[in-house]
C-alpha cells in the first residue's frame, strides 16, 4: 500500500471523529487515522481553521467534533470514491 493521499487522511479523520459520536479525544484520532503526534496537530489546526471540525476545551482534555462542512465532506468523498472505483481508475 503507497503513501496516503491528503484528501484519504483527512477523511480519515473525519471518518474517526463521526464514528465516536462526534466527541473524540486527539490521541484516539491519532491512533484511528494512522498519524504521527505532529502531523495529527497540524490537520487539526487546518481543519478547525477551514470550519470542517471544532475544539472543545474541558478539565478533561480537548475533544473534537464534526461540523457541517466535516459531515458534507466525508459524504462527497465517498461519492468520489465510488466514482473512481466503478471506472475501474483507482
Amino acid at each position: 500500500m503507497g503513501k496516503r493521499e491528503r484528501l484519504e487522511v483527512i477523511y480519515d479523520i473525519l471518518k474517526a471523529i463521526q464514528n465516536k459520536n462526534s466527541k473524540i479525544k486527539p490521541t484516539h484520532i491519532m491512533y484511528k487515522a494512522n498519524l504521527s503526534h505532529q502531523m495529527l496537530e497540524d490537520y487539526l489546526k487546518d481543519l478547525i481553521k477551514k470550519q470542517f471540525i471544532t475544539e472543545t476545551k474541558s478539565a478533561k482534555g480537548r475533544t473534537y467534533s464534526l461540523k457541517d462542512k466535516g459531515f458534507e465532506y466525508i459524504n462527497k468523498y465517498k461519492i468520489i470514491t465510488g466514482f473512481i472505483e466503478s471506472f475501474g481508475l483507482d
